[in-house]
């Protein structure tokens, strides 16, 4: 459902183009109509095993959703790197529990470190680019019964933060706190494999992981989104929608676009709606 790039030293070109210090970007993209998509995304630029994974979900939509999210973050990767989105090197770091070589997906760079991370969910996507390691997620809006069932598992401060909601505000406060968890943990590499209960991501930033900053996203009506940097000093956070016309044969990435429908910038603040 989701993955995370870490750049690391390789192969250096002169048309590289990384976000400066204390920027992140964050591109946001919806999952283009099945009629379009079938005929107009670029699928050559994926990988045989991103082929493969492509074909291999039950709904159409998922598929498509997955192969625009890696069609997207090889034409951004390449557009950050100079590179041609289907000559990006990829390579696996080593695993936070074990050290073998399978974990998270990274790519050759040389000189500043480039951080990615990729998060997709139910026709929509998100890309976070920076110079420091850092976390994103993208969630649907959880339903009653989602809420039920993941609830138990969460930090004993969020559950009690919970307890006090019913309804909308409930749903829509366990959204938040589970989008910023996802996020928080793709950044430490472990993801899931970490007991959820274990950090509080709740609507108090005071009680949050120290060394690290957490932001929701602006993500549209039916989707949460959230990034975890790591560092006490908020980025500057730039969020804009990446047109579908870019997936498809003969579009581009222009990193320089500027999407007057969201917000230029997200700075940390009070919890949304909790």
């Amino acid at each position: 459902m989701s993955g995370d790039l870490l750049v690391r030293g390789g192969p250096a070109t002169d048309a590289a183009r990384l976000p400066v210090p204390g920027r992140l970007d964050v591109w946001l993209l919806r999952r283009p109509r099945l009629d379009s998509a079938a005929e107009q995304l670029e699928l050559t630029e994926l990988s045989d095993a991103e082929r493969r994974r492509t074909a291999s979900f039950v709904r159409p939509t998922d598929g498509i959703t997955y192969a625009s999210a890696h069609v997207a973050l090889r034409r951004l990767l390449g557009a950050y790197l100079g590179r041609a989105p289907r000559d990006v090197p990829f390579v696996r770091e080593p695993c936070p529990g074990c050290a073998k070589p399978h974990g998270r997906p990274a790519v050759a760079h040389p000189g500043p470190p480039l951080h990615f991370s990729l998060a997709h969910s139910h026709g929509m996507a998100a890309i976070a680019v920076s110079t420091t390691v850092i976390g994103v997620d993208v969630e649907r809006l959880p339903r009653d019964e989602t809420v039920e069932v993941c609830a138990p598992a969460l930090h004993p401060g969020e559950r009690e933060e919970l307890a006090g909601l019913a309804g909308q505000a409930k749903r829509e406060a366990f959204g938040r706190m589970w989008t910023r968890k996802e996020a928080y943990l793709k950044a430490l590499g472990t993801g899931l494999s970490r007991d959820p209960g274990q950090d509080y991501l709740g609507s108090d930033a005071h009680r949050r992981p120290a060394g690290w900053t957490l932001l929701d996203l602006p993500a549209g009506p039916r989707h949460n989104a959230a990034v975890a940097v790591l560092g006490t000093e908020a980025p500057r956070v730039g969020v804009r929608w990446l047109p579908p016309e870019a997936l498809f044969a003969g579009g581009t990435v222009d990193l320089d676009a500027v999407d007057p429908g969201v917000a230029a910038t997200t700075t940390q603040g009070p919890d949304r709606g909790a």
